[in-house]
């Protein structure tokens, strides 16, 4: 019994460790996509300053090609993210199987010694009960 529930602890604080991951995943992929939101305001706001939107212009601002560049970079990383965050739900998916088993087997051992207990109780008031009709 108590190295199913050290297996039990050890299952819980897996599923436990591979929320924590997915949420720091979701965070940061939020997080990526916001920022790369606010340098497409950037570079809207700096393409409407100097009223040149074509990026193959000459006088093309640099700082708008600089943020288009690390825009670019936070969407890919993003996506990247999303492969990463799949895998991580899948992981999660699979401890909290792994656990349920677990638990379950706990369980039916539980219920099988509550069962053995009440039989056991029972035939003791058999045997109580057998001694009264006897006297």
């Amino acid at each position: 019994m108590k190295t199913r529930d050290s297996l039990i602890r050890l299952k819980r604080f897996q599923v436990d460790d591979k929320r924590r991951q997915l949420s720091q995943i979701e965070t940061m992929i939020a997080e990526f996509n916001r920022m790369a939101d606010e340098l497409d305001d950037q570079i809207r706001s700096e393409q409407e300053r100097v009223g040149i939107t074509d990026v193959g212009h000459f006088a093309y601002p640099t700082f708008a090609k600089a943020a288009a560049t690390r825009r670019d970079n936070l969407k890919n990383s993003a996506l990247e993210l999303d492969e990463q965050l799949e895998r991580a739900r899948d992981e999660l998916n699979e401890a909290i199987e792994e656990l349920k088993k677990f638990e379950q087997l706990e369980e039916r051992d539980q219920q099988r010694e509550r069962t053995a207990q009440e039989i056991a109780e029972q035939d003791q008031l058999d045997e109580i009960a057998a001694r009264a009709r006897v006297r």
